[in-house]
């Protein structure tokens, strides 16, 4: 049988649409797991405290917290490491770490062992957070930017929502099966095994991220950006539980559904963030400080459930808008080279954000507000300001700002 010259083009046309399908299906499923590295156990907390009653409290936050400060020093350090890895072997490596620290812990019984474990799924999530929106900057023109990374937001936040629910599930079970969930990993070990191009990211560049300093110079209207958002976001999983159920008496159950609405708000608001970007294209730069700074005025002043509900939605609404445009404008600007270099920073400014939001927030809150249960509502409207402001100064005085170009 013979073929037309036009039959060759459509064939080769839909080849190419499929496997673009699955490269970008396969980048989002790193970005679902990304957020379970300190989300995933956090409703097992109290479980994990009542089993290891003989241990110092600080010890049982640390599991969640010291993740963060691992992926850290990984990201600083990515740069180097794709000068000598390629990315799929990158991502391979970090997957397959990912799930044998994560769901380890299940076979855990010494609260040291379970540290180093998470110490080392804060390596797994560094090696894997830069290639989950790098690689999009990567293989995507400018033009769909925004609608991937919109995506990546999305995923990000469905990722947080099938690990809060089922990690809670899980841990009624028994304390250590909430590890379990991050088998979820295997997942995407087998779609970036079968999809992912093995691309030698780092090998025209010279030096790794941590010894640029110019780097942190170029980006550091989104890096501060992201290292701001963080802050103002992480006061609210570590304290709408207790402030939730000191005004309002709700039960644990209803305050986790409360919360679960979050992510599922920000989930949306992801999903549609390409048409935000187009529909409020000069003034979307200010909606994650503007709708946080309104979030918790609600948190602040609220002595009912709706009041919280409105609280929820405007916060899902900030976290939806402000990640996803902090990533698109610098990966815009970064262009081919972002996964080794803004993508890191941008990775290592979010766990930062995370990782001294509640070391910083609550002395304050303490010091300016005394016994006041929302006084760290009131330190992150501050926060907003500073925030609001920092965006301002850094993209106001140009029509388009250089990460837009």
């Amino acid at each position: 049988m013979n073929f037309s010259p036009l039959h060759y083009y459509v064939h080769n046309k839909l080849n190419m649409r499929n496997t673009s399908r699955r490269i970008t299906w396969t980048i989002l499923s790193m970005s679902l797991l990304t957020v379970m590295a300190g989300a995933a156990i956090a409703p097992a907390l109290d479980i994990i405290r009542a089993h290891f009653a003989d241990q110092d409290p600080l010890l049982i936050q640390l599991l969640v917290s010291i993740p963060a400060l691992f992926i850290i020093i990984t990201n600083l350090f990515f740069l180097e490491i794709s000068r000598h890895l390629k990315s799929k072997v990158i991502a391979l490596i970090g997957l397959t770490l990912y799930v044998v620290a994560g769901a380890g812990c299940y076979f855990a019984n010494d609260i040291w062992v379970l540290l180093l474990l998470r110490m080392l799924l804060g390596v797994s999530v560094g090696l894997v957070m830069p290639l989950s929106t790098g690689l999009l900057a990567y293989y995507y023109p400018p033009e769909e930017q925004s609608r991937l990374m919109g995506l990546s937001a999305a995923m990000n936040q469905m990722g947080g929502v099938v690990a809060t629910l089922l990690a809670g599930l899980l841990a009624t079970v028994r304390w250590n099966y909430c590890f379990l969930v991050y088998l979820l990993g295997l997942l995407a070990i087998i779609l970036v095994a079968l999809y992912l191009p093995n691309e030698h990211l780092g090998s025209s560049n010279k030096r790794g991220v941590a010894f640029q300093p110019r780097q942190l110079l170029k980006f550091h209207p989104s890096v501060i950006g992201m290292f701001l958002l963080m802050m103002v976001f992480f006061i609210f999983p570590t304290n709408f539980a207790i402030t939730a159920h000191e005004r309002t008496n709700l039960s644990a159950e209803m305050i986790t559904v409360i919360m679960v609405g979050f992510d599922v708000v920000a989930f949306f608001v992801g999903l549609l963030f390409s048409n935000v970007m187009r529909w409020f294209r000069r003034g979307v730069k200010y909606f994650a400080s503007l709708f946080f700074l309104a979030a918790y005025a609600f948190f602040a002043l609220g002595h009912s459930v709706p009041m919280l509900l409105m609280g929820c939605a405007l916060g899902g609404i900030a976290n939806g808008v402000g990640v996803p445009y902090l990533n698109t404008i610098a990966s815009i600007k970064g262009g081919k080279n972002s996964a080794t270099t803004v993508m890191p920073l941008l990775s290592a400014a979010l766990y930062l954000g995370q990782f001294v939001s509640p070391i910083i927030v609550t002395p304050l809150s303490h010091s300016l507000f005394g016994t006041d249960a929302t006084g760290c509502y009131k330190i992150g409207m501050i926060i907003c300001l500073i925030f609001l402001w920092q965006t301002w100064s850094t993209r106001h005085f140009q029509s388009l700002p250089p990460e837009e170009k």
